[in-house]
């Protein structure tokens, strides 16, 4: 694991990118994957929410949104569609940012990802800093000694350890439970189905490399 890797959270505010706009305008959170900018300009969007008829109406009815695709998996509604404007996020990815999670609400956006050396946290922080409306919310090692094998050695995000290791401190795994979601997802600042939603996909590749 490299030792120079930093994890930056950003506080995203103004973006007027669909996503941004529609949980403004719906009231919902939405989880999403890295964007994607395609050769031919056009954005490739993966994300999630809870069941939500408003926000795949709202975004259905967006001009810049092409070839909108909606699928429900253990009551979670996933979305893949096109979008034809980048986002403020892609100028952090320009300048070295590597995405981990994004998770918009209420027309914001908190953005998590990593940064290898100095050169490119550098780099990163004059980006944010020159983009209105991008703020720094925190900054810290990617792994100490105890995690670090963890997350090598199962292939688990920054942030899906994370959500991992507040559970264990608040005994979310033991029987019966003394915290539910809500706690874990307040403890680390996230909503309660961002806290999920990591906490499912830690899951499925930890149980698919024991079992699979």
């Amino acid at each position: 694991m490299i030792s120079d890797c930093l994890i930056v959270e950003f506080r995203i505010t103004g973006d007027d990118c669909p996503l941004a706009e529609a949980t403004r305008v719906t009231g919902t959170d939405i989880v999403a994957q890295p964007p994607q900018l395609r050769s031919d300009g056009n954005v490739l969007l993966q994300f999630s929410t809870s069941p939500h008829d408003e926000l795949a109406e709202t975004l259905d009815g967006d001009d810049r949104i092409r070839y909108l695709h909606r699928s429900r998996t253990d009551n979670r509604d996933n979305f893949r569609c096109l979008s034809k404007q980048p986002c403020i996020i892609h100028q952090l990815i320009s300048a070295g940012l590597l995405v981990d999670s994004i998770e918009y609400r209420t027309g914001e956006a908190l953005l998590t990802g990593a940064v290898v050396g100095r050169d490119v946290l550098d780099g990163v922080m004059e980006t944010a800093g020159e983009t209105v409306g991008v703020r720094l919310e925190r900054i810290y090692q990617l792994h100490g000694e105890d995690d670090e094998p963890v997350a090598s050695r199962w292939d688990l995000t920054p942030t899906q350890v994370e959500s991992i290791q507040y559970a264990l401190e608040l005994n979310y795994f033991t029987v019966p439970r003394e915290a539910d979601a809500s706690d874990v997802a307040d403890a680390i600042g996230i909503s309660k189905s961002a806290f999920l939603e990591r906490l499912r996909r830690a899951q499925a590749t930890l149980f698919r490399d024991l079992f699979g």
